[in-house]
């Protein structure tokens, strides 16, 4: 990798860490200071796919010269360098900007019937639009894109391990030593197949080639990650499910670091409820710094239609989308979550999750891959496109969240008590 290349990933990553740590609430940004940090994340991507092509042409310059030099006699002991494409460092996760060449090159290898495979990072948070093409709303949660996630290409299952408690000190009796002792726990995540398909006319095939694979490679990873953005919350740990931050498993020898015990009850939103959160989670001895609310939208706005005795507001909301904050408390929107605020749900539904993100952890056993047919509606002009990624997810720190869930109103309570009397 040469050094403007480098220098050019290195920025990114700051800038990266810089928003979010914003969305985690460790530093404080301006809406000024966002705005201008995407724009330069924008201007950095278009330098990085120049540096990129003229290290290939650099690359292939050098390949040449040898080539030459072996048909000449000249044989020496030459190293030829292999680029390195951003993303390729193992354990890392960035944000991939594909170059117009490799673009080009999938959308052809979709229109000759061929199946292309997207790399892990690339399902996480890699974001296409296709020129010309007026998009929807956006429909995925940002929350699959900021737990831990962990590409384990080829595996078949992986478990974390993770600290419960420890034990407490004391004065020794009978000349011994109390007796101490860590406790852990561990998580397992599974392999479980997540799929996706999709019919589109044939006229699609008219798009550039690039185009061609920003749309179909768009449709299927939208797909893909609103399916596993919700099931975080809501997975059963089944077949084809993760294990969710609200699913309560059973079983014989079944371990989960979330138990029912540790939920919160709440009636309604009110000026009380964030510091009733915030302040249930976590140990005996501290809070939590970098942990984030996930909630429903439509409580999103009970927070914000909250007014204290003077009719001012109670809380002070700043929107980004997807996330912000609430009196400097991280948020995010994700659809799965049930609406506390809404009269029409049960009791003990699960509604909203506190705690730090790095504590769900997804793995990526494979890439995701697609696949196309032009066979199956042939007589009707469409064409079929399949995706599919082998992935897992589950909590894997204790307590590593708190649940809250509708507790029973007052009126309901009361309305059963008549009926008991009557």
């Amino acid at each position: 990798m040469n050094e403007k290349l480098r220098k050019i990933l290195k920025r990114k990553a700051e800038i990266r860490a810089k928003l979010q740590a914003n969305i985690e609430g460790t530093i404080e940004l301006t809406e000024e200071d966002i705005k201008a940090l995407n724009g330069e994340l924008e201007d950095l991507n278009k330098e990085e796919e120049t540096a990129v092509e003229e290290a290939e042409q650099e690359e292939k310059r050098a390949k040449a010269n040898a080539m030459t030099n072996a048909t000449n006699g000249n044989v020496t002991n030459i190293n030829l360098r292999t680029i390195e494409k951003p993303g390729q460092e193992v354990g890392e996760q960035r944000n991939i900007e594909l170059s117009r060449e490799e673009r080009t090159k999938r959308g052809r290898a979709l229109r000759e019937k061929r199946a292309i495979t997207v790399d892990n990072s690339k399902i996480v948070l890699a974001q296409h639009s296709a020129n010309g093409v007026n998009d929807a709303f956006n429909e995925v949660s940002t929350l699959i894109d900021l737990v831990t996630i962990t590409p384990l290409e080829g595996g078949e299952s992986y478990q974390r391990g993770y600290v419960k408690g420890y034990g407490e000190g004391g004065s020794p009796t009978s000349n011994k030593y109390k007796k101490v002792e860590t406790v852990f726990g561990y998580a397992d995540i599974n392999k479980q197949k997540i799929t996706a398909y999709s019919e589109e006319p044939e006229e699609i095939t008219k798009l550039a080639d690039a185009d061609y694979h920003d749309k179909i490679v768009k449709g299927m990873s939208v797909a893909e990650k609103k399916k596993m953005s919700k099931s975080i919350l809501n997975g059963d740990g089944s077949t084809g499910e993760f294990q969710g931050i609200f699913s309560n498993p059973t079983g014989e020898g079944v371990e989960f670091a979330l138990s029912k015990n540790d939920d919160l009850a709440i009636e309604k939103i009110d000026d009380q409820t964030l510091d009733e959160i915030v302040y249930t989670y976590g140990g005996e001895e501290d809070t939590v710094a970098n942990a984030c609310l996930i909630l429903n939208k439509k409580d999103l706005k009970a927070f914000a239609k909250v007014r204290n005795a003077d009719g001012k507001k109670a809380y002070k909301i700043v929107n980004h989308g997807n996330t912000g904050t609430i009196d400097d408390v991280p948020y995010i929107i994700n659809s799965a979550c049930g609406v506390l605020s809404s009269s029409d749900t049960a009791k003990d539904t699960y509604c909203m999750a506190y705690g730090s993100l790095s504590n769900y952890e997804v793995a990526l056993f494979s890439p995701l891959e697609i696949k196309q047919s032009e066979d199956y509606k042939f007589e009707e002009g469409q064409i079929a496109h399949k995706g599919v990624v082998f992935a897992g997810g589950n909590v894997v720190a204790y307590k590593g969240f708190v649940r809250v869930k509708k507790a029973e109103t007052a009126n309901t309570s009361a309305e059963q008590d008549e009926l008991g009397e009557i």
